[in-house]
């Protein structure tokens, strides 16, 4: 809700397989994703995206509750270029978001 009141078309899923569906036609610019989904975790979702023609270039976001240094070198092996620990500052990530693909640090 808070990025929709903000202006941004927002897209949800549950888990992986229908995000990973969902992804295909919607084509976003960014993509915030839990790690810990049911199913399909997110570094395969992560991953998945990556390889796709369509979101290969989508800015892709790890929400999650695993924050260790191991596993945000994990998140960036799978192909994700930030890594946010929940709670998430909700000003870092609108930060993220004004960023764009403007070529923004790994966080």
């Amino acid at each position: 809700m808070l990025l929709a009141n903000e202006g941004h078309q927002v897209e949800t899923r549950i888990d992986g397989v229908s995000g990973l569906s969902a992804a295909a036609t919607f084509t976003p610019d960014f993509v915030l994703l839990d790690i810990g989904l049911p199913g399909m975790d997110g570094y395969e979702v992560a991953r998945r995206l990556r390889e796709s023609g369509a979101n290969r270039n989508v800015i892709l976001v790890a929400v999650t509750g695993y924050g260790l240094p191991a596993d945000r070198l994990k998140s960036a092996e799978a192909g994700f270029d930030h890594h946010l620990t929940k709670p998430v500052d909700y000003e870092a990530l609108i930060r993220l978001f004004g960023a764009g693909t403007q070529g923004t640090p790994r966080t």
